[in-house]
């Protein structure tokens, strides 16, 4: 993986999972926007997973 393509699509999933994990805090928790962030935080962990395999994968 290009190390710059990799740097800029970690950066993407950091903010993917700061942001929906701030918005876990401040919604209510029985709203539908509350269900949203969860899945988007979750979302975001999982591409940071894939970005970190693939980065450690093209260094071998």
């Amino acid at each position: 993986m290009n190390p710059e393509l990799g740097q800029a699509w970690f950066r993407v999933a950091i903010f993917i999972t700061l942001v929906s994990g701030i918005l876990i805090l401040v919604e209510p928790r029985d709203s539908a926007e509350f269900v949203i962030s969860v899945a988007s935080f979750v979302v975001g962990l999982i591409f940071i997973g894939i970005v970190v395999i693939a980065a450690r994968r093209s260094i071998h």
